[in-house]
Parts: structure tokens; C-alpha cells; sequence
């Protein structure tokens, strides 16, 4: 069962309809490459749904947490977390905080010492698939399988 997606806004803010825009804010997703955890919910599964045309999502595992926290996870000011702000939130490591996320039990947005959004670069060596297609269709949007390899060439 899933109990976490890690969702990527791959297109930019141009012409992009204000229903949209909207739910990409409640997404915590207002630029292009920024990247959150979400939980999985009825809703957060009919938002995504919603707005499959500009985001990617992927079911999340603790790895690729941890791997994001460690590399991206930024606190107010853009500085990097560091063993004590994590002390300070109630987790002794990444580790922990990678697989509360990854589990469902904790949501970015909920613990208000980090950034709930992750800002990614466009992916080394450039998407393999067209950006502006559904996944099912050899694009990258959409439930994307193939997100995690794309999002660890973006860190």
C-alpha cells in the first residue's frame, strides 16, 4: 500500500489555467523543479489527478528520502538542516525523518522548521522522454515509475 508520493512540478508557470494554479499552490508547488512529500489521501491522489498535466508523481520510498533530505531539505533563510534542527523537530537523524515521511507519518508542511517544498535543478544529462506528454504515452508527466532516477539526476 502506498503512504507517500513524491511529487515534481515539471512545467513552468506560463499558461497555466488559475484552477490549476491554485491546487498547485495547495500542493506547495509554485515553481517549476520544486519537489514535495506528500501523504496518501483520497484527495491528494483526485489533486494530483487534477493537475497530471504539469506535475510527475511517484510512490515514495525511504531512500530516496533520505536522499533528498540530506541533499535539498532547506530550513527559513535556504541554509542547509543541520543534526540539531532535526533534534529540534523530534527526530534523531535523516534516516528517522526519511522514513516518517516516507511512511506517511510526517508531512513537510506540518513540521513548520523546514521548507515544505525541495527546489530542484533541471535533470543532468536532460529528460529522456518528452515533457510534455503523459507517462503512458513516452512522456514524464503523470504517475511517472521512472521519477526516482529522474529526480536523483535533478539533485
Amino acid at each position: 500500500m502506498v503512504n507517500a508520493y513524491l511529487v515534481v512540478r515539471i512545467k513552468g508557470q506560463a499558461d497555466v489555467p488559475y484552477w490549476a494554479t491554485t491546487t498547485m499552490t495547495l500542493l506547495k508547488l509554485d515553481k517549476k523543479y520544486r519537489a514535495t512529500i506528500l501523504p496518501a489521501k483520497d484527495n491528494t491522489l483526485g489533486m494530483l489527478n487534477k493537475v497530471k498535466h504539469y506535475v510527475s508523481w511517484v510512490e515514495l520510498d525511504a531512500s530516496l528520502a533520505k536522499e533528498l533530505i540530506d541533499k535539498k531539505a532547506r530550513k527559513s533563510g535556504y541554509q542547509k538542516i543541520t543534526v540539531d534542527d532535526l533534534k529540534e523537530i523530534g527526530f534523531s537523524s535523516t534516516e528517522e525523518l526519511a522514513s516518517a515521511l516516507a511512511d506517511g507519518k510526517a508531512t513537510l508542511s506540518k513540521i513548520k522548521l523546514l521548507k515544505p517544498w525541495f527546489a530542484l535543478s533541471p535533470p543532468r544529462y536532460g529528460f529522456k522522454r518528452s515533457t510534455k506528454r503523459l507517462y503512458g504515452q513516452k512522456g514524464v508527466l503523470g504517475q511517472n515509475k521512472d521519477l526516482g532516477t529522474l529526480v536523483r539526476n535533478m539533485m
